[in-house]
């Protein structure tokens, strides 16, 4: 089984990653870009009988700040 988690600054809180490429799409000539949110994504191969519940666990206490990030879990 695969888990891929997507983790997000929560709204609110400052993304200067995300600013800098905002910033960088309008060097390039991109326009129209109002806002850009930075993210990573963790990919997991998970041993049979893992559960989503067990994911969750791991973002908690590892994977994601919680206080800051915000995650979302897809299992496949």
């Amino acid at each position: 089984m695969k888990a891929r988690v997507h983790v997000m600054l929560k709204n609110g809180v400052l993304d200067p990653q995300g600013e800098a490429v905002r910033h960088a799409l309008g060097a390039l000539g991109f326009e129209g870009v109002d806002g850009v949110r930075q993210g990573k994504v963790i990919e997991l191969d998970l041993a049979d009988g893992t559960t989503k519940a067990q994911v969750n666990e791991m973002c908690e206490k590892l994977l994601a700040n919680t206080v800051i990030e915000s995650y979302t879990v897809e299992l496949s």
